[in-house]
This record gives C-alpha cells, structure tokens and sequence, in this order.
C-alpha cells in the first residue's frame, strides 16, 4: 500500500478539523434548542441583508490596508485589490485551507494585475504581519473594556494570556522576516529534497525575502497600511452591533467591540479549524454570557455572521470559478509556478527583472515614483 504523501496528511488533517467542526456546530444547537435559534433569525428578515451589506465597510478597509503597501510604481487599481482581497477573504473563510490558501490567491490574483511576482508575494506578506499587529491591538483594547464588567475578570485574564503569548509569536514572526524566513526555510527543504525544483525555489525565495526587506524600509506605507487594518477591525464591531440589533438584542458599542475585538482574536487563533467552525461558537457562548448574553442570543449572533460569510463569500466563489473553470481549487494549488518554479509566487530574474530586483523599487522611490 502506497504511504500517503505530507500533503495528503496535511489535506487529511484539516478536512477532520473541518467535519469536527461542524459536528461542533451542529452539537451546540441541538443542545441550545434550534426552535428558539429560528424564531430569532427569523425576527431579523431583511436585516440579515443589511448586516452582509456593511460587512463591506471593513473589507475595504483591510482592502486599502494591503493596496497602500504595494509599491506605487506597479500599484493596481484599488477596485482590483479590493476585488482580490473579497475572493481571498472568501476562500480562507469558506473553504478548509488553514487560512494560507486565500493569501496564495491573493498573490496570484494581484499578480496577474501586473505586479511582479516577487513584490506580490511581499505585499501579502507585509500585509499580513500589519493585520496580525493591530489585530493584537484590537484584542487589547477589548480585553481592557472586558476587563471592566463586574464578573468578567476571570474570562479577561485567561483571554489576557493567550494574548500574550500571540504577542511573542508576531514579534518573533516579524524578526524571521527580516532575517530572511523564506529562503531560510527554501534551503532546509532542499537539504531534504536536494533536487533542481527545490534549488528554483531556494532563488525564488531570495527575491521574495529581499522584496519584503524593502517593503519594511518604507515606513511610511506600511504605517498607512497599519492604520487602515486598525480602522477595519474597529469597524468590524459595527457589525457586531447591527446584528444583534436586527435580532432584538442590542447592545452598546463598547459591548460590540468587546465581542469582535475577542472573537477575532479567537478565529486566527483556530486556523487550522476551517472557519473556526465550533471554535467561533464556543466563544461566543463564554463572552456572550460574560456581557450579560443569553445562549440563543449568541449562538444566533455566530450564525448571523456565518450567514453573512455565505452572502459575501460565495459569489467571490463564484467570481474566481468562472474565471479559471470546474477543478479550478484542485488545478490552483497544483500549479508548479505557483509552489516551486520562479513564477507568480516566487519570482525569478529570468521572469521579470523588476521583480527579482528589489532595488528597481528602492530606486523608483529615490526618483519619487514610490
């Protein structure tokens, strides 16, 4: 019998979190009696609309977080980035990748706007560790509201811990950048794997690493970025507070952050679980009830964001299946461009020169084209 491949492991793995997940989900409400969950979902009609409609506000936000990052001299339209970032938020929250699987496509995505590869893939990165940081931020500041509700110190402190230990985790992720993460971990598989596909790899990773330096050396953009990622979180909350509005239990604005700063926090934290499927609902129950939240307040709160994901997410499904055809995710991931060979991912020289040249980008921003 032939052993299964890592990646076959790894797929395997995250689909058995993916169905524990929502075993998870369904477990809960059976549990908390779904008559009463329908009878409020109901009571909300068209106010589930409204609530996937403002759940545009903080995707531009976090949109204009990662275009203002892009270098100017091959900055796309911010109708193309935001387009790229609404398919990529769907994939990471619809389908069962771990979270990295909507950041590849955003790479790819940007990419074919007519960013260089290597400064594609920076982007993301850089991206990313800005969200991270002011996700933590967020958290923070939920945690210090939380933390002053009578009978809420407990929930606070342990929430405070995991925090912390998030803290240490970016400070440590942000430093492996900068010290060359990509190519570091390139050479170690082709020590495993001494063959030419994962040499290709060792100098994709190079650019890439070199394209992230130099995104850190302007700290103007990144700062913008930084700040833009904030106000997404912040407006976030307001979601938060529309739903259970429209459910018939509303809450003040401080509760509302309280919830999505910590639920957030919680959904990152459980990558590995598709969706958080049971992990969003677990906590909503814990810092439901800490703010005074019934069950069926804050298993219908969960399921009203789920519903949301559904009507946002799945026309960006939608969108990217037609453009690449049926068999699209398989043929995707599949791709030798993408995963190990100088191309959309992990730009080479003989690709595109400005993208396996960092400094071409350092030089635009001399002449004031940055």
């Amino acid at each position: 019998m032939k052993k299964p491949s890592r990646t076959q492991l790894v797929a395997a793995t995250t689909v058995g979190f993916w169905l524990l997940g929502i075993a998870g989900v369904i477990g809960l409400l059976v549990h908390h009696g779904l008559e009463d969950l329908r009878v409020g979902l109901a009571a909300a009609g068209w106010g589930l609309l409204a609530v996937g409609a403002y759940a545009v506000v903080p995707l531009t936000c976090h949109a204009i977080g990662w275009w203002v990052v892009i270098p100017r001299v091959f900055r796309p339209t911010l109708m193309r980035t935001l387009r790229a970032r609404w398919i990529g938020t769907a994939v990471n929250d619809l389908l069962p990748v771990a979270k990295i699987g909507g950041d590849l496509v955003r790479i790819r995505l940007i990419h074919q706007s007519g960013v260089p590869g290597a400064w594609a893939g920076a982007s993301v990165v850089a991206d990313i560790t800005a969200g991270i940081s002011t996700q933590l931020l967020f958290a923070s500041l939920g945690i210090v509201l939380l933390l002053q509700r009578p009978g809420a110190e407990e929930t606070g402190r342990s929430v405070a811990l995991a925090i912390g230990t998030f803290a240490v985790l970016i400070v440590g992720f942000y430093v492996a950048q900068r010290t060359g993460l990509f190519r570091g971990a390139a050479r170690a598989l082709e020590r495993i794997f001494p063959t030419d596909d994962a040499r290709s790899l060792t100098d994709g990773a190079g650019s890439l690493d070199a394209a992230i330096l130099e995104t850190y050396r302007r700290p103007g953009p990144f700062a913008a970025a930084a700040a833009w990622r904030f106000a997404g979180w912040l407006t976030g909350a307001g979601e938060v507070w529309l739903a259970l509005f429209v459910l018939g239990h509303p809450i003040g604005l401080g509760d509302a952050l309280i919830l999505e700063s910590l639920i957030q926090f919680v959904r990152n934290a459980a990558f590995l679980v598709p969706g958080a499927l049971g992990v969003q609902e677990g906590a909503f129950l814990i810092l439901g009830q800490a703010l005074g939240l019934g069950p069926d307040a804050s298993l219908a709160l969960s399921l009203v964001k789920r519903v949301r994901e559904l009507l946002l997410g799945l026309p960006a499904l939608a969108v990217l299946a037609s453009r690449k055809g049926p068999g699209w995710f398989v043929n995707f991931f599949r791709s030798r461009k993408l995963t190990n060979q100088p191309g959309p991912f992990l730009d080479g020289a003989a690709e595109d020169s400005i993208g396996a040249d960092p400094r071409s980008v350092a030089t635009a921003r001399r002449a004031g084209c940055d």
